[in-house]
């Protein structure tokens, strides 16, 4: 053992000495030689995780008779594997779950994936092209069976990966999106919302994908987030029977012209009001249309004419439906101009080679006034990167306005609770703006809508072919009809918006009522027990798609809310602002950090600048400072095991103080850690765990109880010193489980299971305010006589002299004799010369005569002087400004006065000793 090293530890928790005498009895030798100088995660985090899954500590059960705390996790793709974004959520959820079990809690956290429909039929597509299958070569089973095996293969590894983390989750519950059971959950639900009128099959206007050839959902569709370069091409059109009138519009998308049914201006637009009625010529095609008029249009944008295409155009089929205009959809599903355009030279190119071809057209033939580059919002698919093409489809959809009612009011009245409160307004906006949701997706992998066709366009919906036949004949009275399924499946959203029901089983047989098509309450034990959940930890970019739509399931099928609150996290960014990327390689690998800082350090990084709903600006210092921290909690573990332990000692006065500030201290502390808890703001409540152990533990508590060079500590202060470290690892536990469960292992003597994981969350004492103020003054007069130390160049060893007329930190002045190494205290009328400390209002003075350069101290109390009349100058000046006087708020104007009072004093205290010198 390095006797050096001991000598090291003692004196400070990094820089402090060790007995170098070794007592016989009592010192647990041992400690040392288990528990390396550094923390080391890659010998705990392993064994600790392993052990908390083999004792059976994440497993939920809803028998045991106590108050349940339940979370479902997000479940992320099953094509996925860890980002930082992940790491924030689950992060977030862990230190929420292990709180609730240390509470007594039933704590349950349900783990699973999502099928994620697109992203895994393209990573199952990029494989079979690598083995040189194309897709269309493959019936569905046999594409299907490669899926299955893709999935198998690939998709638990993020589950996996979150175990790195630390994640406590009941593993033994596990979904998936397309387990039997989900499957036929998902299926049942689209057959009771299409017989209650809610689900319908119809043509509308839908985000496409031309590369995968599917509708998508708008959260799919990305937009960059400083936009993108665009040209916005003026195009003149002939207006009929006239000699040389034309009309120009502005438009970024010339290709789609030949699909354009009118022209629209806005109604209050002098310029175009004349032309209101008339027809207008399409170039190349001379297709006759007419200038309608219409709000919409906006008379400051381009030329104030807008070119309706209604096929083409979200706005421009709601300009349609209002006009009754016709739809020329000119464009293929693949993204090629098709024989709609009534341009052969176009037929079968691409619609933005065309583009390129029709600009050079429309520029030879004189119809291109202008072209001018300008940055707008272009759709991108998320899975394709392809440009998003708005068409017209024939799809399925579910009708929102009536079934969204009692979730828009659930928010609104605060059932569920949004934090932070802001994107109430966000939830509000989307829910009162609610459209029909087109549910159904052109892909093989997922659930297949359960609508059976005949060759006439007549369909059926059922859960099963079986009942599909049935249904038919007795609906359409034919027998031994030929039936086909429809070939789409349902949007990923479609099944997630059941994950808090299903991942309990709630639509198997056994519970549900389909007459009623509700959920039979008291039925499905897990369900009843653990449903309504505790709280969702989600991003607010899905708050509309995946949370609202699960509080509408909730109240439709349970008649009850999914979740009591929805805590949604912020977008984790680089320190320079920008969204992490691959692209842009600012995201590092998160299990990289974890196997260089450990996940102790990590989860700490993560939440050390993550306020709700914020974006966090990470930065790698943040996770290294999480492992500065571990090794702070370390090294101070080691210092306390370190101590020889008397038991014939008596407890010294100071020692006594030191408890019984800390134990005010400690209780003041988790008041306001349970509170920020309890709010969800969770980096305020890890700062303040951080401050309560660097600060008034490791720096305050031990440095005052420490025992003197080569001397043993009493047993009742050792003893109170091992319980006040199992309550500070108690609240550090939810953030950084791994050390503080192996610190728990070592501090004391357990029975089996008896682990930091499960022991009981701290209950609020007694706080002595008067203690914890008088503690703040005497820590303050500490730190200025270190500084000064500093300074004066004074050796620690050195002890000083201190004067006061009157004190007020009687009780606290033997922690401060000890710590600033001082001697007794100076009293009296007469003041001795020396170098002035101001603490509060109380003035103290350090007798330095002899240990310091008189001349170089006048020096230093002239600058000092200076400082102050001039601060104090720029106070009056404030004060004597009547305007300033008569609008500041009166804390602003108690604020000067103080400061006006402070340097005053501290004025005062420097010529007295300019005359004391």
């Amino acid at each position: 053992m390095d006797l050096l090293f001991f000598k090291w530890l003692n004196h400070t928790l990094t820089t402090r000495h060790f007995s170098l005498f070794l007592p016989t009895y009592h010192l647990v030798f041992s400690v040392f030689m288990s528990l390396s100088t550094k923390y080391n995660p890659a010998e705990v985090e392993d064994k600790w995780y392993q052990y908390w899954m083999e004792a059976g500590f994440f497993k939920a059960d809803s028998s045991s008779g106590k108050e349940p705390f339940c979370i479902v996790i997000p479940p992320p793709n099953v094509t996925g594997v860890l980002h930082m974004g992940h790491m924030l959520n689950n992060t977030i959820q862990d230190v929420l779950i292990r709180k609730a079990r240390m509470e007594g809690k039933e704590a349950c956290w349900v783990p699973g994936t999502d099928h994620a429909s697109i992203a895994t039929e393209a990573k199952v597509v990029q494989m079979l092209r690598e083995k040189g299958i194309k897709k269309s070569q493959l019936t569905r089973d046999e594409f299907l069976k490669y899926a299955w095996e893709w999935k198998e293969k690939y998709g638990g590894i993020i589950l996996e990966q979150l175990k790195k983390l630390g994640a406590s989750c009941d593993w033994d519950r596990t979904s998936f999106t397309m387990d039997p059971d989900y499957y036929k959950a998902v299926i049942r639900v689209f057959v009771d919302l299409y017989n209650k009128g809610y689900i319908y099959r119809g043509q509308r206007m839908i985000n496409w994908d031309v590369e995968a050839k599917t509708t998508v959902s708008n959260e799919e569709v990305l937009y960059k987030e400083d936009g993108e370069k665009s040209m916005l091409y003026s195009i003149r059109y002939k207006v009929k029977d006239t000699a040389d009138d034309w009309i120009t519009i502005a438009t970024q998308r010339p290709e789609t012209i030949m699909g354009d049914v009118a022209i629209a201006v806005n109604p209050t637009d002098a310029r175009y009001q004349h032309l209101i009625g008339k027809k207008i010529l399409v170039p190349f095609i001379n297709r006759e249309i007419p200038v309608i008029a219409d709000a919409y249009v906006d008379k400051d944008f381009g030329t104030g004419c807008l070119k309706v295409t209604p096929a083409h155009d979200v706005n421009d089929y709601e300009i349609g439906l209002r006009h009754n205009l016709p739809i020329i959809d000119t464009i293929n599903d693949d993204g090629t101009i098709n024989e709609k355009s009534e341009l052969p030279k176009f037929f079968g190119k691409d619609r933005f080679v065309v583009r390129k071809e029709i600009v050079k057209d429309l520029r030879e033939a004189g119809h291109l006034v202008k072209e001018e580059e300008f940055i707008t919002r272009i759709g991108r698919s998320e899975r394709t990167n392809t440009v998003i093409e708005p068409k017209l489809s024939l799809q399925w959809f579910i009708k929102m306005k009536e079934i969204s009612k009692r979730a828009y009011d659930a928010v609104e009245e605060d059932e569920i609770k949004l934090h932070p409160a802001k994107f109430k307004n966000t939830y509000r906006h989307w829910m009162e703006n609610v459209r029909d949701w087109c549910i159904s997706r052109q892909l093989w992998w997922g659930h297949r809508i359960p609508a059976w066709h005949d060759a006439d366009g007549n369909f059926v919906v059922a859960e099963t072919e079986e009942e599909a036949y049935k249904l038919y004949t007795s609906k359409f009275k034919i027998s031994n009809p030929k039936l086909t399924q429809d070939s789409d499946v349902l949007d990923t959203w479609a099944s997630s918006w059941l994950w808090p029901i299903e991942v309990f089983d709630g639509f198997k047989n056994e519970f549900f009522d389909s007459t009623t098509g509700k959920i039979i309450p008291g039925k499905n034990k897990d369900l009843d027990f653990f449903y309504p959940t505790n709280v969702l930890v989600t991003a607010p970019e899905i708050l509309f798609f995946w949370v609202a739509r699960m509080i509408i399931a909730g109240y439709e099928y349970m008649d009850k809310k999914p979740f009591e609150h929805v805590y949604l996290t912020g977008i984790v960014r680089d320190k320079q602002g920008r969204k992490m990327s691959k692209s842009l390689g600012n995201s590092p690998d998160p299990l990289e950090l974890i196997a260089t800082h450990g996940a102790d350090a990590v989860r700490t990084g993560m939440l050390f600048s993550s306020p709700a709903g914020n974006d966090l600006l990470y930065d790698e210092k943040l996770v290294e400072q999480g492992r500065n921290f571990a090794n702070k909690i370390w090294n101070a573990f080691r210092l306390v095991k370190g101590w020889e332990v008397n038991q014939s000692l008596p407890q010294p006065q100071e020692c006594t103080i030191a408890i019984e500030w800390f134990e005010s201290k400690f209780n003041q502390s988790l008041v306001e850690i349970n509170d920020h808890l309890s709010k969800f703001r969770m980096s305020d409540a890890l700062q303040a765990v951080y401050k309560l152990i660097w600060d008034d533990f490791c720096a305050w508590y031990l440095e005052m109880i420490k025992p003197e060079y080569s001397k043993p500590i009493d047993s009742a202060t050792y003893s109170k010193t091992v319980s006040l470290f199992e309550s500070v690892l108690k609240v550090l536990h939810p953030f950084m489980p791994f050390i503080t469960e192996e610190l728990w292992s070592e501090l004391a003597s357990r029975k089996a299971k008896e682990n930091i994981i499960v022991a009981s969350w701290p209950q609020v004492g007694s706080i002595d305010v008067t203690v914890i103020s008088e503690a703040a003054v005497a820590f303050d007069l500490i730190a200025q006589v270190r500084n000064l130390r500093n300074s004066k160049g004074l050796s620690p060893k050195e002890a000083i002299t201190l004067y006061c007329s009157k004190t007020d930190i009687q009780k606290f002045w033997s922690i401060a004799k000890k710590l600033a190494n001082l001697n007794d205290l100076m009293s009296g009328s007469e003041k001795p010369a020396g170098t002035s400390l101001l603490v509060g209002t109380t003035e103290y003075i350090a007798v330095l005569e002899g240990k310091v350069d008189a001349a170089k101290e006048k020096e230093t109390i002239l600058k000092d002087l200076e400082y102050q009349k001039g601060f104090l100058a720029s106070v009056n000046k404030k004060l004597e400004n009547e305007r300033f006087v008569s609008s500041a708020p009166p804390q602003v104007i108690d604020a000067e006065r103080k400061k006006k009072t402070d340097a005053e004093a501290k004025i005062k205290s420097y010529e007295d000793a300019l005359r004391k010198l």
